[in-house]
Order: C-alpha cells, then structure tokens, then sequence
C-alpha cells in the first residue's frame, strides 16, 4: 500500500509503501496518504457515530485501529475550550479544507449569492453552515442591499466540533453579531424558536458526490414543510445529474469477480455457480473518472438524468426511461455519472463536477463552471455504477433502453435487462465489499500466493489448527480446500455471522464440510484453550483485512501483529505465521494536485480562514515545526503524481515476535 507525508517547505510528498508479506510477497492494493488529506475512504474517518445526549455536549465514538475497540470521546460545546488532538484528526479526515480551496465551488458560490440577496430585508438560512463562508456571503450582501440591522442570517452546524470552529472563523472576520449559529440539524430548528421567521432564501452545500447521499431530499422537504415561505429563493437553484456509457477493463474486474476468478483455475471458489454471493455493493461508487481517461472507451453521448429544483419541495421518489443511442461498438461495463449546478435562478453561474475528456470530447452542450475554470478537487468526484456481469453489449447506432430511479440518498440504473436481478434483496449470505478489493479477489497472482504460502506452510503437517485472524474469507476458504483434515478457527471480527453464513453457502463447491469451521464470537484476548479444546494453533494467517475500516494507514494494519501476539499463549512451538513480517517502504513524490487542494488557507472570498488551518491539518505555510496528520489514499485517485525518488525500505516488522516498539530511519536522495 502506498502513502504520503507532506513537506512543509518544498510542497513536496513522501510516499510511504508498504507490503504486508508473506514468504512471496503477495501484491496489496496501492493507497495514498497526504500529511494531510481531503476525504479518505470513509473507514479512515475514524468517526463511526454521533450521539447529541444534552443541549451543551455531544458524544463521538472513535476506532482504535491496533484493537479494533472503540470508544467514547466527550466533545462539549464551550466555545473557548481547546479542540483536542483527537477532534483535530477527525475533521482533518474530513472534505471541509478540500472545499475551502475549491476556488470554482466558492467563486460560483459568492456569485450567486450577490445575486440572490438583494432585499434588504431578507432572512437567509444556511443548512450545513460548516465554516460559515456562506453564511458570511449571505451576511456581506446583506449589508451591501442596506439591510444590516432589518435582515437575519441564520446558520445551523449539527457536527459540534464544527460548529465550535464556525464560531472562531466568524469572530476572526468581526461576523459573530451578523450570523446566529445553532448546534443543531435542521429538523431540529423551530419557527417561533430558534428562528424569529420562516426564511425566504436558502443557502446549502449538502451534496455528496452522488449528489442525494447527504441527505438533500429529506433535508429540503423538511425545509420546505417548516423553514421556508412558499416559493423561496435558493442557492442552488437546482441540480442535474448526467451519465455516459463506457467500456473499461479496469471497471470490469473491480466489480465482476466471478468471471475473473474462473479465469483463474486454482480451485477456490469466492462466487461460485452463477449466484453473485460475494460482489461491490449494488450503488453508485465515487472515484476520480479523470484518472480513467486511458481505461475507458466512450459507448454513448452524454445523457440527462434527473433535475432536482431547490426551490420547491422534491419527491421522495422518481422514476425516468432514457433511450440511449451506441456511439461505438463495445461492452457497456459502467455508467460514469456527474452533477451540474444551476446556482442563480437566471441560469448564468454554473458549477459542474464533469470530468475532464467529457468536457473535451462531447459533443453535447454541457453548462461549464464560473469562468471556464475548475481545479482538481477530491471533495466531489464523479460516480460509478456497475453494470451487472460481464456488461451489456452494444453496437454503434444500436438504441439501448435506461431505466434510472432515485429514492431519498441515492440514485440506480437498470441498462435493458442486464440489472434486473439486482432489484432482488439480497441474502443474509450475501457478502460486500468494495471495488478495489473485488478486484484484488480476482487478481491471479494475489491469490496464487496465497495458496502458494498456505501450502508450504502446512506441508508435511496433519490436522493442523489454523486461526484466520481478520476477515479474510478468501483465505478461510483456501486454508479449508487445501487441508481437508485441518480445523479452522475464523475470528471474523467484522463480518461475524455474515461471514459465517457466506462459508456456509459455499463449502460444497469447495469442497469442505462446515463442521471442520468454527466462527469464534470472541476477541483474542479472550480465547482460551477451552475454545480450542485444548489443541494449540499450528496456523495464524490474516491478509490483513478488517471488514469495514479499509483505508487505514499503513501501520494500522500491524492490528494483525497485535492479535497474533494477544493469541501468543495459545500457539504451538513450531506455528506458523502469515504474513511473517510486514516492510514500512518509502518513496518521494511529486502530488500538485492534492497538494493544492490541501494548502493552507488565507483569503476564502474575502474572509479570513487562517484560524482553521491547525485544525484541518492544512500543508504549508505552517508555523514552526506544525505538521498535519498522515491520512490514506490511492495514488492513482490523487490527480497528477511523479516519482521523485527509489524506493527505500524505512522498517521492518517481524510477525513471529510478539509486537513491540520499532525504529527506522533513512536518506532519501532525489
């Protein structure tokens, strides 16, 4: 895996690789980190649930990554209390400094807005206030219509933390008199209460890369029933959603798994007969389509979705047709979808979240964004949707039929007759996971190191005990079709029953009976001889891989170190353990792109951010000796990247020791 620590002077990154191995080395999925990072994928977040339990403090729960336990951490609403370190990670783990230097986002934003305020009187709402900048837009044009002291602006922030920061952003700007802030979800606000008036102008940036995932329906019908007067003005106007067709290898095999592994012929079935037990989950997935313009070919134009207006209150739920017409032979593997932006009602400020080659090579007039211009950003990227198996084929001038739907959070296409079967609910067997480690499960060369390691690990021993660790079901299945006379012992300390389940629906085309497996719904620290009845473990294997908290930093993943040393009294003299030793590697590179999404801010439209440049963990520009925290991501999800330097071995970790403190120091020569 691969990560990345920032340079305060040079704006140059280290990247930091890392291979768990065992004996061969088997290839991991390359990740990226930043010293300081826009959005990660969302288990590095760290931010599992939030909890309001009183009017002045709230209650988060945090994953200590090492031992998989959480716990609670007090989060109180005095607004001069210091944000501790733990807070400071969490929002830097957030898209809130990202945004803030979206200059597009936040140009299109100030245009609209001195567009829309324009009586005096007005009162303005802003829903997801975040630092306050729309706010103080609001507030600013405002008093340039002459209506300081006759108009409101009222902003909620339901992420306390956050809105302890908007308080500091506002006072830094002399903004803390013109702006009312309350710590609360919009649905919690009450006319007559909080709020002196309905509000006749909405200001909101609510939206995810899908668009609906962060709640906008829900958040604007609420508004709308019991915030706003009949036919308010909103910034944004309104939404629309487009699509394209394409063929793509590297889509294909993130998602279907099944035809991949058969293509493998080592006799471990993950998805076996034409069942899709084990797949991505049925949704739009976000990526930065710009980095697949050598992957795709385009099969259509692009079409129009769904419009979603702001000003008047949404359906729950629609339903539209769309007859596609094929501008090239090919597979139809995914649909690539984005939004565009109307954010004055006059139609002429725009912001759109179209990759690059459909701007470049469309022939469809698509709305651009202020001025021509976008920059790379990581907070909105565009979606992905999987077009079930092997794809639907298509010929140039052939008419396809597309049926999209959306619900409340999300939006779904069905392509001819390709995707019907996934309308079905899925099993309590059925297992998902994301794409990139789709994709691993089919890679051949991954898994035939794995079996290649299990077998000589297990040579010339009979009826070993073996512990899978993780959640690998990969390797609980080959560990269980390699050596039919071993017990297996899952941890599954993620997936649980569900994992329990999935082994169950596909023993027999593996080959093992179930009775040989045993699901232990225990931590490490607490399994005894009991458990194993009084047998010691021959075998500890793990990937490693924990449902649910991918994205982790690399040496997160030494949770594996930690519970084989936690399974130490229970092992044999001569057990073997896989991986055997884990490498922290290194390299320099050069990441303009993420590098800027990530700088330090100043003037944000005219108002000073600098006060959350600490708390963002923002990149250079930095007092003294001030880093940001190391965050994950892919490299190739990180826009332009160049190699700087070798690569270099930093430290060593060996598995068969109990875990312990490690040190490693190198020169990295450019």
């Amino acid at each position: 895996m691969c990560y990345v620590s920032s340079s305060e002077t040079s704006g140059r990154q280290v990247a930091i690789r890392r291979q768990l191995a065992a004996e061969q080395g088997p290839r991991m999925t390359s990740c990226l980190f930043l010293g300081v990072a826009p959005r990660p994928p969302p288990a590095a977040l760290h931010l599992l649930l939030r909890r309001r339990m009183a009017s002045n403090r709230a209650f988060q729960l945090r994953l200590n990554p090492l031992t998989g336990d959480s716990e609670w951490l007090v989060v109180d609403e005095e607004e001069e209390a210091p944000a501790p370190s733990q807070h400071k990670q969490l929002l830097a783990a957030t898209s809130y400094l990202d945004m803030l230097n979206d200059t597009a986002r936040n140009r299109a934003y100030r245009h609209a807005i001195d567009a829309t305020v324009t009586d005096p009187t007005s009162c303005v709402l802003d829903i997801g206030a975040g630092t306050g900048l729309l706010s103080m837009m609001a507030a600013r044009a405002l008093a340039a219509a002459g209506g300081e002291g006759r108009g409101s602006v009222s902003a909620c922030e339901a992420y306390l933390p956050m809105g302890k920061l908007t308080r500091r952003v506002l006072r830094a700007n002399g903004m803390e008199n013109r702006i009312k802030v309350f710590h609360k979800r919009s649905d919690e606000l009450r006319v007559g209460v909080e709020l002196d008036s309905r509000a006749d102008i909405l200001v909101s940036e609510i939206l995810d890369s899908e668009l609906l995932g962060e709640g906008l329906i829900p958040t604007l019908q609420h508004a709308h029933d019991m915030l706003l007067v009949k036919n308010p003005k909103t910034v944004p106007y309104r939404a629309t959603t487009y699509g394209v067709l394409v063929e793509s290898m590297l889509l294909w095999k993130m998602h279907d798994l099944h035809s991949n592994e058969a293509n493998t012929e080592d006799g471990v079935w993950l998805t076996p007969g034409t069942e899709n037990i084990l797949s991505v989950k049925l949704q739009q997935h976000a990526m930065q389509c710009d980095a697949l313009e050598d992957e795709i070919l385009l099969l259509s134009e692009p079409f129009k979705v769904f419009e979603f207006d702001f000003w008047k209150r949404p359906d729950s739920h629609r339903e539209t047709k769309i007859e596609i017409k094929a501008t090239a032979d090919g597979h139809a593997h995914a649909i690539i979808s984005w939004w565009v932006l109307q954010l004055d009602s006059a139609g002429s400020v725009f912001y759109s979240t179209a990759p690059g080659w459909v701007r470049q090579s469309s022939g469809v007039d698509l709305p651009q964004c202020v001025n021509g211009m976008k920059d790379w950003c990581d907070h909105w990227k565009q979606c992905v949707w999987f077009i079930q198996g092997t794809g639907a084929p298509a010929m140039k001038d052939q008419t396809l039929a597309l049926r999209a739907s959306h619900d409340q959070t999300s939006i779904s296409y069905h392509l001819n007759i390709n995707d019907e079967v996934s309308s079905r609910s899925p099993k309590s067997d059925h297992l998902t996971l994301l794409p990139e480690r789709i994709a691993l499960y089919g890679d051949k060369a991954w898994r035939s190191a794995l079996i290649g390691a299990v077998r000589n690990a297990m040579s010339g021993r009979s009826s070993p005990t073996c512990i899978v660790a993780d959640d690998s079901v990969l390797l609980a299945l080959i560990v269980s079709s390699l050596l039919p006379s071993s017990k297996v012992i899952t941890m599954f300390p993620g997936l649980r029953d569900k994992g329990f389940n999935y082994l169950r629906a596909v023993a027999d085309a593996n080959n093992f009976s179930m009775d040989r497996i045993k699901v232990i719904g225990k931590k490490a620290s607490s399994l005894t001889m009991n458990d194993l009845k009084d047998e010691k473990i021959n075998l500890v294997v793990g990937e490693p891989f924990y449902h649910g908290s991918e994205g982790m930093l690399p040496w997160q993943n030494l949770r594996f170190w930690n519970e084989r040393t936690l399974l130490g009294p229970l092992l044999s003299e001569d057990a073997f353990i896989m991986p055997c030793r884990g490498i922290l590697r290194l390299c320099a590179m050069s990441l303009p792109d993420l590098w800027r999404s990530r700088c330090s801010l100043k003037d944000v439209e005219g108002f000073d951010h600098s006060v959350v440049n600490d708390t963002f963990g923002a990149c250079g520009d930095l007092p003294g000796e001030q880093q940001g925290p190391c965050l994950p991501y892919y490299v190739w999800q990180c826009g332009y990247n160049k190699k700087l330097s070798e690569v270099y071995s930093l430290m060593d970790f060996n598995f068969s020791e109990p875990i312990h403190s490690c040190f490693g120091k190198t020169k990295v020569p450019f």
